[in-house]
This record gives structure tokens, sequence and C-alpha cells, in this order.
């Protein structure tokens, strides 16, 4: 892994997906690398367990890059967290951002506020039971509508439909979690919540 980070632009990639998931064609713009050489670079970053690539959950023809987190620990790898307002946006508002939200005030003491594109009628029972177990209380959480993003620092999506919806500014950031509506368990619901903590706990 220290090998592979020795090249500054495998370097400059991690530090990127440190912060957000990223498509191929994103990561090569932000980075400035032609397509060819950003595949060496992943390629070899994914050998040693350093990244994964995985299809959308949105469109299914669209992929994303993510960062394999374990590691970073060891490595040192980490970065800046945002100052002022993080906007966490999915589809129904109904538990990812939710989720996202409370965890990020609970963990950093931030502010942060969710909304979704289509919001539901109200926050589902298994991401509130999830916080709870996670010491977090969502009881009083409504779903509302996403409106403006131009009061927060940061706008974090964590869905991929509506990262693909939006059509976001190139400095918002994207994390691609499931849906734990759909498998409707609690330990779907509880591993958005230990998939947000680590994330969370990489910027500092």
């Amino acid at each position: 892994m220290h090998a592979a980070l020795g090249d500054e632009h495998r370097l400059g990639i991690v530090e990127e997906l440190a912060a957000s998931d990223r498509s191929p064609t994103e990561l090569g713009q932000r980075l400035e690398l032609r397509s060819n050489l950003l595949a060496h670079h992943l390629d070899v970053l994914e050998s040693v367990g350093l990244i994964e690539r995985f299809a959308s959950a949105g469109d299914q023809r669209r992929r994303y890059v993510r960062l394999v987190r374990a590691p970073l620990a060891d490595l040192g790898v980490a970065l800046a967290r945002p100052a002022g307002m993080v906007l966490f946006v999915c589809s129904h508002n109904s538990a990812r951002s939710q989720l996202a939200a409370a965890l990020w005030r609970n963990r950093t003491g931030g502010g942060a506020a969710s909304a979704g594109t289509h919001p539901a009628e109200s926050v589902h029972p298994g991401a509130v039971a999830a916080a709870q177990r996670a010491g977090i209380d969502l009881s009083d959480s409504v779903p509302r509508l996403l409106e403006d993003s131009t009061t927060a620092a940061v706008v974090v999506t964590v869905c991929d439909r509506a990262h693909e919806e939006l059509d976001p500014d190139p400095d918002w950031w994207h994390w691609s979690i499931p849906d734990p509506v759909e498998a409707g368990t609690d330990a779907a619901f509880d591993a958005v919540v230990v998939d947000l903590d680590a994330r969370i706990a990489t910027l500092q």
C-alpha cells in the first residue's frame, strides 16, 4: 500500500476519495488525468485493496469509485472536516440523509441538516430504531424537500439516484450508500450507521 501511494497521482486519488465517492469521469476531471492513465492508477490502487469500483444503484450504466477505509488509520490519510453547515441529501429523506445529519451533529458537534428530492411522509421506523441503537434520537425528525442548498458549506448526496438526478456542483460530495429501506432489516439500517461513522471518522 505504501508503494502504491508513492506515486503523487495515486495519492491524489486517495485524498480525493477520502471526502467523496467519484465516478472515473469526475476523478479524471478533478485531477486532470487522461482516462487511460487514470485507469492504470485505479488498477494499482484496487490491486492493493485501497479502492473498489461498483455500479450505481440508480443508472446501472454508471460506475463509481470509493475508498476502502479500514487501512486509512495506519496510512495516516485524512481530510480536513469542513467548517459550517453540511447538508445531506437523498431521494426520500427518510433514512440515509436523516441518519447522516444526526450522526454528523452527534459525532462532530457541527451543524448538519438533511433534505430529499422526493421526500416521504415520515422518517422510516427502521432509521429511527437504528439511530436509537447508535444513541441518537430521530423520533421528532420530519422529511423535507430540497429547495435551497446555498447556505450549506458542503452538500453531500448519500444516494446514487439523487446524485444523478440533481447534476450536482463539482464541489459537492457523494457518499454512495445502499438504501436500507429496500432490505428493510435491522442489519441493513445498522450497516448504514457503520458506513456513515467510518466516513465521518476519516474527516478530522
